[in-house]
């Protein structure tokens, strides 16, 4: 059909591992039309990054391959460029550097890895348009430029022009003065700043526009986009979702959006399709996935996703769905083999849709109430912690404060959410508490010590108590020692060590206590996936049976249903153990679940503190009410869809 853009037939790609063949992408169709937005949808590993990676012919060889299928693509139809389709994969490479970029191009999933650190963002932006339009560097400056200014990293030239008038008025002028050539030079200045600015210059949300840019910039038929937003806050995943949808419409692109968050699908796409194991198991409308899911691993996609209009006891996990399913199956009598799920030993007993309970509001207030009638065990005073901010000769001009009189406290078996952008002082509020960074000012007293005064053996002992959970499970673990050894590391720097066996039966206990074989104590982190890895270092916090534990953006970097697995698993550690919590993210909906109470931080201060049903109904600040509208519910009503 004429209105198709890509028609992807029967593709498969595989990877040659030492051990044997995996498909990753197993026999799946899909197709594409001028204007839509295709999401797919799924966990790591389903196949989605492989796919985009299949039409964009960048698939790694070896190991992978792909091994079947077509794909074809029609180009916009314009004076130069031809409309009959063409088989991607039947293109010499020469052909293909002519599409890819060009008329299909891609942001990856890692903004921060996709820039080259040594060049600046105006040479990397003509550099991409050079390489696919013969013009000259002037010419695709202004280009570069325009892509910018439409991605809203630089404002418009109105824009430009008042704010080149107001750096340019001095003391008792009027604009009228001003010469039209001074103005026009200094556009060109702030124009060439934002030029001249490198990578490491750029916040994670400006960086993921500069690619944005970067894609756009070649005028492409389809815009091919891996997970764009995952590691960005709420609010500018919002900012970057909804420029997307403007890009799209205004220029008549087509899109594939890849993502393994069914609520993010929902704010953008026409059409979903759902991959799990590298084929598709569903595809339909938007409306159609959300409101009727017909297969079980979508119905637990959307199921494990915490819901800030619900409390529920425990999440969903996709094993719980795909169980309920495979039974249905052999009740059923169809001869279908039961096939082995990942299934946490440890999770609430066999979960359902229907099983799931909702906490009602007299239990949550007579929690809340029974914890208030204890002594707090943190108590913060005014806090703060300021970064210097050098001058001449090295000297300190002023101070950045990252944590600005910041006052709460924390009640034993409690779970404070801290909760707010990248940049507020939440990551270092937990370090100062930790004191990994020392603190300016304030008092914080846990279990009647100050954190902030004591040193030596006091601050060791103290240390036992209080454990963290950093954020990227990845950087966390040592690569060149055994798991065994890395839970083991804490019993051994805090004097507990005993003999190696009673160390291998207290690693294999913790092992099995967070879901894990105990078997794996020899193995290296590398063979672990992500919600594995974070699972081994919640094992290793506990080594010491702490009573306090600071969750730092815990569960920011897994797959919804990983994260499922894992808020799960520190509730369940919470009740046995008699845990105290702060809980850490950007994610107000996983805080909610999480909370009793949640504490909201703007700029290093405390904009508001209180239940968290009281936070989440009831906000009494608009940077409150910013965070909780920018939440990705998957709500079709709210959304307008």
């Amino acid at each position: 059909m004429s209105d198709t853009v890509l028609d992807v037939r029967n593709l498969q790609v595989q990877f040659q591992t030492n051990d044997n063949i995996v498909r990753a992408v197993d026999g799946i169709d899909f197709k594409v039309t001028r204007g839509q937005t295709l999401g797919i949808v799924g966990e790591s590993g389903s196949g989605k990054s492989v796919t985009s990676l299949a039409i964009m012919n960048l698939v790694p060889t070896p190991p992978g391959k792909i091994t079947n299928g077509e794909i074809w693509f029609r180009d916009a139809a314009t004076d130069d460029r031809p409309i009959e389709p063409v088989d991607l994969l039947q293109l010499p490479p020469s052909q293909m550097r002519n599409y890819r970029g060009g008329r299909i191009a891609m942001i990856f999933q890692e903004p921060m890895s996709s820039l080259n650190p040594v060049y600046t963002i105006g040479f990397q932006l003509t550099e991409a348009i050079r390489l696919h339009r013969d013009i000259s560097a002037a010419e695709a400056r202004k280009q570069a430029v325009s892509s910018l200014q439409e991605v809203q990293l630089l404002p418009d030239d109105d824009k430009l022009r008042e704010q080149a008038i107001v750096q340019l008025r001095s003391p008792g002028s009027d604009a009228a003065s001003i010469q039209g050539k001074d103005i026009t030079r200094q556009i060109d200045r702030i124009k060439q700043e934002i030029l001249d600015r490198y990578p490491h210059q750029l916040s994670g949300g400006q960086i993921q526009r500069v690619m944005i840019a970067m894609a756009i910039s070649c005028d492409p038929t389809l815009l091919i986009a891996d997970e764009p937003t995952t590691a960005l806050d709420v609010t500018v995943q919002s900012t970057i979702l909804n420029l997307m949808r403007q890009l799209r419409d205004r220029r008549g692109m087509s899109m594939i959006f890849i993502t393994h968050d069914l609520g993010v699908i929902a704010e953008i796409a026409d059409t979903v399709a759902v991959m799990y194991r590298g084929e598709i198991v569903e595809t339909g409308t938007v409306r159609d996935i959300f409101l009727a899911p017909q297969h079980p691993y979508t119905r637990g996609l959307l199921a494990c996703r915490p819901t800030p209009d619900k409390r529920l006891r425990y999440l969903p996990t996709i094993a719980d769905f795909m169980e309920v399913a495979q039974g249905d199956d052999l009740a059923e009598g169809n001869g279908n083999q039961r096939r082995t799920e990942t299934v946490n030993p440890r999770s609430p007993q066999s979960l359902s849709s229907m099983e799931v309970e909702e906490m009602s509001e007299i239990e949550i207030a007579t929690r809340f109430a029974r914890l208030r009638q204890q002594q707090p065990l943190l108590v913060v005073e005014n806090l703060q912690v300021g970064f210097p901010i050098r001058g001449a000769f090295g000297r300190t001009q002023r101070y950045a404060m990252a944590v600005n009189g910041v006052s709460f406290e924390v009640y034993p078996g409690e779970t404070l959410g801290l909760v707010g952008e990248s940049g507020c002082g939440k990551t270092t509020l937990s370090r100062t508490l930790m004191r990994l960074i020392e603190p300016m000012g304030g008092r914080a007293m846990f279990d009647g010590a100050d954190i902030l005064e004591i040193q030596g053996k006091p601050l060791r002992q103290l240390r036992r108590d209080i454990q963290i959970i950093f954020q990227d499970p990845f950087s966390s673990l040592n690569p060149r020692i055994p798991i065994g050894e890395a839970v083991t590391e804490p019993l051994k720097i805090h004097g507990r060590n005993q003999s190696r066996k009673q160390n291998r039966e207290r690693v294999r206990y913790l092992l099995d206590r967070v879901g894990l074989n105990p078997n794996w104590i020899e193995r290296y982190p590398h063979e672990f996936s992500g919600g594995q890895r974070q699972r081994i270092c919640i094992a290793r916090s506990l080594a010491l049976n702490p009573r306090f534990i600071i969750c730092d953006e815990s569960v920011s970097a897994l797959d919804v249903s990983v994260q499922a697995q894992v808020l799960n698993l520190l509730k369940e550690l919470q009740a046995e153990f008699g845990l105290t919590y702060i809980f850490i993210s950007h994610d107000l909906s996983v805080v909610k679940f999480m909370s009793d109470r949640i504490m909201v931080m703007n700029r290093g201060k405390v904009e508001e503190i209180g239940p968290a049903e009281m936070i989440y109904h009831s906000p009494q600040q608009e940077y409150t009410r910013k965070l909780i509208a920018s939440i990705p519910t998957g709500n079709l009503e709210r959304i307008g869809r």
